[in-house]
């Protein structure tokens, strides 16, 4: 039995623990194993059955291994593009592998349609039709679609393989499937190849023809153009001028940038000198041979100067000396520039005339010495237009004898690197991974049902629970009695009477330690008026309340119970006492209490039965004649228990709360809502009377399944006793 008391009236809530508590989650499996097992073992059962209903899949794959061409003849790539190893290729790859054209070739040739696997199930009438223009059988357009169903092709890695993997039921049926479809991938590369070498040679064959005509007419309009102008000659001199004609072209090229270039150095000149600046600032003029000596002696012979100026002044003989030497050196400089301004025109022109000789010569190499400009341009684009045509003719006759040459040969773009072998082990369903998620699942709906299953209890079980939702103490505990328990010698003791009949037992202990916790909730002026009420009928607080006034008398109190439930007295009934003269004849007459207090022998206590019937009960308990009485009954008594009716239904609690000096809620163990008891602590806690809250019917073997700090101590005591 575990007692939380309070030294004061109120609860500080500061105090609870908060946040995740390791003992409360192991708590929570304890109580609810079975639950979550139940739950648990259910999922694994359906799981299991449905894995052994399930039919083992065997996968088997081949790797192919995707390769550029290595080996290229000249001039091959402008008509057959290179195998370009990208990953855009490899998608299309792999999208060629699924494609339906495709697996059709497999399909015929091992003859899945009369496979059981493959060729059994419903098709619809209509057959798409085929790239040849053929509609697709029913039968088999449903193979391929089982078999696209079972066919898995993707990269192996970062590298250039492809991985082929083909899913049955047989081991045998998926090796020889997935090395039935890597062959024929092979082959349609093969018969890609061979198709597009031969459709080129035969574009090539209807290209040379044009380009041969193409050729001869260019080169006759060549030579008619000669003939019409005179300008006709030989093979020879033909080739010979040719020659001549691209090699003066290079040459004149490069003479006339040479002359621009000279030109614009002149240009310069001239602009610098009309300007009448100085010529000699010019790079070609300032780096030219003697000018950088000549401005070195005339620097220091200026050095010189300054320091002859410095010491002797201007008319000595060594100061005249030295300024005719500077003279003489700058007449040297100016006839040294205008020598230099001299070559570079002199070079100009000799540029212009190396310009002017190698167009005469152009013009008597191409024989157009004689002819305007607009005849020689005439005759220069024929020439140029036969060699192109002569060229492209050249340049695709010999492409044609390559492709004719590659249309019977194989171009070796993929092969395969490992073929599949049957698979030892199926590969679906995996039972380990199954069975795994499956008691995961039945974990998950196991933990979830069992949280459900708590949060609807609407009980309270454990102390903490009431401290949280209250902010009340816990008093006490108090088990729930079975009729074995409150047999004594053969005979069924009333439960009232057993704490003064089985003073040591567990349910005595309960109420002595609800007694101490009362005391203790003002040790300085006990309470002598106890008030018990509850939040709902049933609950048990009659009982309670005569025990409590069992085990206070037994200890030596005069106690005095008072049944003030006038609607339903409970405790009158009990006692046999529920037609005699009571409360309510107190409270309506004259009577003198002696005159209807009876004395309970089995129990030590006086007893004040409800007496009559009345109309107004909740008048007569809030009258002056009950204070009065209460007073008295304080004076004479060193313990009164009022036992009221149900705090939920009916506001006669809440009447007599004002008379006494505290109030125990009795709350019936993971029964009553909590909203109700709450409610019903609301309403009676204006006074700030209520000493705490009572555990009532407690199952002993369930509430220790809460945690060892839910057992209310019903282990201990039973292993101290050896009860």
């Amino acid at each position: 039995m575990l007692n939380r008391l309070s030294p004061t009236n109120t609860f500080d809530l500061s105090k609870v623990e908060q946040g995740f508590d390791l003992r409360d989650m192991l708590s929570f499996a304890w109580r609810q194993w079975t639950f979550i097992a139940a739950v648990v073992g259910v999922v694994l059962l359906v799981g299991t059955i449905s894995l052994l209903r399930q039919t083992p899949l065997y996968t088997a794959t081949t790797q192919v291994l995707l390769e550029p061409r290595r080996e290229k003849a000249p001039g091959v790539e402008a008509i057959l593009l290179d195998f370009n190893l990208d990953l855009a290729t490899i998608e299309s790859q792999i999208a060629v592998i699924r494609s339906t054209v495709f697996l059709r070739r497999v399909v015929e040739k091992e003859r899945l349609t009369a496979d059981p696997e493959f060729g059994h199930g419903s098709a619809a009438d209509s057959s798409p039709p085929a790239p040849d223009g053929q509609s697709i059988p029913a039968d088999v357009l449903r193979a391929i679609e089982v078999l696209k169903g079972s066919l898995l092709v993707g990269r192996a890695g970062q590298g250039y393989v492809l991985a082929i993997s083909v899913t049955s039921a047989a081991p045998e049926r998926a090796a020889r499937l997935a090395n039935a479809v890597a062959d024929a991938f092979l082959v349609d590369k093969f018969d890609t190849r061979f198709e597009a070498a031969k459709r080129a040679s035969t574009w090539l064959s209807d290209r040379l023809v044009e380009l041969r005509n193409q050729t001869r007419a260019s080169e006759e309009a060549v030579a008619q153009f000669r003939t019409e102008h005179g300008l006709f000659q030989s093979g020879s001199n033909v080739t010979l001028n040719q020659q001549q004609l691209s090699e003066l072209n290079a040459k004149l090229v490069e003479a006339r940038a040479d002359v621009a270039q000279k030109k614009a150095r002149v240009d310069l000149l001239l602009a610098i000198e009309a300007k009448g600046g100085n010529v000699q600032d010019l790079p070609d003029i300032s780096n030219s041979a003697g000018l950088p000596a000549l401005r070195q002696q005339i620097a220091a012979i200026s050095q010189q100067e300054a320091d002859l100026l410095a010491r002797y002044g201007a008319p000595h003989p060594l100061v005249v000396n030295i300024r005719a030497q500077h003279r003489d050196v700058q007449r040297a400089i100016a006839t040294e520039t205008q020598r230099a301004i001299a070559s570079i025109k002199n070079e100009y022109e000799l540029a212009r005339s190396r310009v002017a000789s190698l167009e005469r010569s152009l013009q008597e190499a191409t024989g157009q010495t004689s002819i305007d400009d607009t005849t020689a341009i005439r005759l220069r684009e024929l020439e140029r237009t036969a060699a192109v045509n002569k060229s492209l003719f050249e340049d695709f006759l010999q492409r044609a004898k390559i492709t004719e040459e590659q249309s019977t040969f194989e171009f070796r773009e993929a092969r395969i690197i490992t073929p599949a072998l049957p698979p030892g082990t199926p590969n679906y369903p995996r039972k380990i991974q199954y069975l795994t998620i499956t008691l995961v699942i039945g974990l998950l709906l196991g933990v979830g049902g069992a949280v459900a299953k708590e949060m609807l209890n609407a009980g309270f079980t454990t102390p903490k629970q009431v401290e949280e939702t209250l902010g009340l103490a816990m008093l006490s505990s108090i088990g729930r009695m079975e009729e074995r328990d409150l047999t004594v010698d053969g005979t069924i003791v009333p439960i009232m009477d057993y704490p003064r009949i089985k003073p040591l037992s567990r349910f005595s202990e309960a109420i002595r330690t609800l007694r101490s916790g009362i005391q203790m909730t003002d040790v300085d002026d006990p309470p002598k008026v106890i008030q018990l009420t509850s939040a709902a009928p049933g609950e048990g607080k009659t009982t309670i309340a005569l025990s409590l006034a069992a085990s206070a008398a037994a200890s030596g109190l005069r106690v005095l119970v008072i049944d003030a439930d006038l609607r339903h007295p409970s405790g009158s009934r009990l006692l046999g006492l529920s037609k005699d003269t009571g409360l309510v004849d107190l409270l309506v007459g004259q009577l003198d209490p002696r005159d209807v207090i009876r004395f309970h022998e089995n129990g030590g206590y006086w007893f004040l039965a409800a007496g009559n019937k009345t109309q107004n009960p909740t008048d007569l308990l809030g009258s002056e004649r009950m204070k009065s009485l209460v007073e008295g009954f304080k004076k004479t008594f060193d313990l009164v228990v009022i036992d009221t009716p149900p705090a939920g239904p009916v506001i006669d609690p809440v009447i007599v709360s004002h008379l006494c000096d505290k109030i125990v809620l009795i709350v019936r163990w993971a029964s009553t809502a909590r909203e109700m008891v709450k409610q019903c602590v609301d309403q009676l806690s204006g006074h700030r009377k209520i000493a705490g809250v009572v555990f009532n019917h407690v199952n002993e073997r369930q509430a220790q399944k809460y945690g060892k700090h839910a057992h209310y101590g019903a282990r201990y005591y039973k292993d101290y006793y050896g009860e």
